[in-house]
């Protein structure tokens, strides 16, 4: 057995997965993206209504998949940076000597084979930390392809290629264009992923202690506490438990960074928008889109992790297996 299983996988083969789970993702969700961001463009018509407008439209299938492209880009290497950012986080934190001694390290040398979880164990606050620094550094660095993606799904602009768009956004704009909304997207993203992490972990850890611990023997043939199925089922229920809490909680800094995205002139920055969007459209226009962004994150989340989890340990066991068959 290797003193640190989860030391062996490469930043390249994190990166790999994330840009897999992210394409995934994003191409089978995309109409859930597009509707969500045609509610909070309009702030005051319904899920309902909107989705009725755009499938009695002409080319109502493909209308559900605009943006389709950017949103792949963004997320799929969105993700492949998040993971690949997180893992080395998570990697540092669980080996270093300052953090274990100060609490901040949970069971990193026990034995994770009865765990759901493929990633070290860390504590709550190691979780949010590592989570949201992730996501802030993936989020800035992407930010350009967010703004294009987000304006190729509203209604309130018609570029024809991401070319197109990239060119009428910086003659327009300038630089500051491709970041536009940055401070309400970091606000939602950094807290979101934080959020999601701790849920995430805690839940896995909590469904984990109630499922049989006898021994079996998984599909790869090397004795584990928990088959693959039920490590997959685990994963994927805390992904969508956890998706849901930190989307609550993270939703009015979505709508708000929309409305800067899509209408820059006319909201300056996070304190006006969200004082003008309240004004006009009262508080609830701060959760505006937040049944399609729950059910879109849930999904999605779920999806991503369960499939990046299982590609993680599948590829440890292997390396695992391996290493046993050559000793």
């Amino acid at each position: 057995m290797p003193r640190d299983r989860h030391a062996q996988s490469s930043s390249s083969f994190h990166f790999v997965a994330g840009l897999s789970t992210g394409i995934l993702s994003a191409s089978l969700l995309q109409p859930a993206d597009l509707l969500k961001t045609r509610v909070q463009q309009s702030g005051s018509v319904s899920l309902l209504r909107t989705f009725q407008g755009i499938i009695r439209g002409p080319n109502s299938l493909k209308q559900l998949w605009r943006g389709t492209l950017p949103s792949v880009i963004r997320t799929g290497f969105g993700s492949a940076l998040y993971f690949s950012t997180l893992n080395a986080l998570r990697q540092h934190v669980a080996k270093s000597n300052i953090l274990t001694s100060t609490g901040l390290l949970v069971d990193s040398h026990g034995d994770l084979r009865s765990s759901s979880s493929s990633l070290p164990q860390l504590s709550n606050v190691a979780n949010l930390a590592t989570g949201a620094a992730a996501r802030a550094s993936a989020g800035l660095i992407m930010m350009p392809v967010t703004i294009i993606k987000v304006r190729y799904e509203s209604s309130l602009y018609s570029y024809k290629s991401i070319w197109g768009a990239a060119t009428a956004i910086m003659k327009s704009e300038g630089v500051k264009g491709f970041f536009s909304g940055f401070g309400a997207t970091a606000i939602r993203d950094a807290p979101y992923a934080g959020l999601y992490v701790l849920f995430y972990e805690q839940a896995k850890r909590r469904f984990s202690q109630l499922r049989d611990a006898a021994p079996t023997v998984n599909t790869l043939g090397l004795q584990s506490g928990m088959t693959s199925s039920k490590s997959v089922s685990i994963n994927f229920l805390s992904g969508v438990l956890a998706a849901g809490f930190a989307t609550a909680i993270t939703n009015p800094f979505d709508a708000v960074k929309t409305r800067l995205q899509l209408m820059p002139e006319r909201y300056v920055n996070m304190i006006q928008a969200t004082q003008k969007m309240i004004k006009e459209d009262g508080f609830k226009s701060l959760f505006d889109g937040l049944g399609i962004r729950m059910a879109r994150k849930a999904i999605s989340s779920a999806l991503a992790w369960t499939l990046y989890e299982e590609l993680v340990r599948r590829a440890e066991v292997r390396w695992e297996k391996k290493m046993t068959v050559v000793s």
